[in-house]
């Protein structure tokens, strides 16, 4: 599972979750650190990677576009960049029976 981590979120997620999810990305290494939602959204779908963010519009463009991408939405804003990499270290089964799930388009994570 390769994610890309969204411009609200730190790019030092990439890093310190390189043992669970190695060559994921962060928005500013591929260019798209100011991009449009839209834009990103298309970038994650054209390289196979996963939305990881917490920007409530990547959850709408997963409702009304489905999947591919699957969108990892962290529903609370006010994580430290260490609570959200416990988070998705804590839930990493989770992630990657989500992304095998063959219907599954948006995971909240809390």
């Amino acid at each position: 599972m390769r994610l890309l981590f969204d411009q609200n979120l730190s790019h030092r997620l990439k890093d310190s979750l390189n043992d669970l999810f190695p060559e994921s990305l962060h928005v500013r290494d591929v260019g798209l650190g100011s991009s449009e939602d839209l834009e990103v959204w298309e970038y994650t779908k054209a390289n196979s990677l996963t939305i990881t963010s917490k920007d409530s519009d990547c959850r709408q463009l997963s409702f009304t576009y489905g999947h591919p991408p699957k969108v990892i939405w962290l529903r609370r804003a006010n994580y430290t960049t260490s609570q959200i990499a416990s988070i998705l270290r804590n839930s990493y089964t989770d992630l990657l029976a989500f992304d095998e799930d063959t219907q599954g388009s948006f995971l909240t994570l809390n």
